[in-house]
């Protein structure tokens, strides 16, 4: 369903549910006007509150925001994405109040330094798992905390452990983890690792991989849900 129809329908639903309670309360008022007055608001504000509440996360978004903010940033359809860099390129380039974010910036930078050798589907599946972090009551709930959790001894991001500068000198693998980081915080679908948390290459075989659960093998990284 596109973001605008689903403001549309939530919105319905609203005036629906309140329609209904209000008719409801109508029939059953008492000879007092005002009283009649203050229980049929007090029963449209109790129905609008339990139809908002039964609404996901992504309608309260739409129905907030209105189907234009909702449109663009809401969830793209699986159909519209091509992991492809000719595709990406040409998508609009993120807008400068995304580009001022720290959360675009630290995710950009996880995806340049820990992903760029992968194709653009790799690359995108480790946006994913960072996302997922974030999401994780088990980590911090920021993208800038999950890629900056550890010490200089046991880092989760290694590049963050390596003792060198983050410094970018690939303009092009920068600009291509720019484009996936935009896409991904404004809700691109998380459809290749099944909820990964975890991902490594397949050149080392730490601990942890032979507890949690395997969910995908893109590239050169194996991904795990723990």
């Amino acid at each position: 369903m596109k973001m605008h129809q689903i403001w549309m329908a939530a919105a319905t639903a609203l005036l629906v549910q309140s329609g209904a309670t209000f008719a409801e309360v109508q029939l059953s008022t008492s000879n007092d006007p005002n009283a009649a007055l203050s229980a049929s608001f007090g029963a449209l504000l109790g129905a609008e509150k339990s139809t908002h509440d039964a609404l996901s996360e992504a309608d309260k978004v739409a129905l907030a925001t209105g189907p234009e903010a909702a449109s663009l940033f809401g969830a793209k359809k699986s159909a519209e994405i091509e992991y492809t860099a000719a595709w990406l390129m040409a998508q609009p380039e993120p807008s400068k109040k995304l580009q001022s974010s720290p959360e675009f910036e630290c995710l950009k930078e996880a995806l340049y330094f820990e992903s760029r050798g992968e194709n653009v589907k790799g690359q995108f599946a480790v946006a994913e798992v960072i996302l997922n972090r974030v999401d994780s009551p088990a980590y911090p709930n920021t993208v800038c905390g999950v890629v900056a959790q550890g010490n200089s001894q046991s880092c989760q991001f290694s590049y963050n452990c390596d003792g060198k500068a983050e410094v970018m000198h690939e303009a092009g693998s920068e600009e291509l983890a720019a484009r996936i980081a935009a896409l991904m915080l404004q809700g691109a679908p998380r459809e290749l690792t099944d909820g990964a948390t975890h991902f490594h290459t397949t050149a080392v075989n730490p601990r942890w991989s032979r507890v949690f659960e395997q969910t995908a093998s893109i590239g050169r990284h194996l991904f795990y849900r723990q």
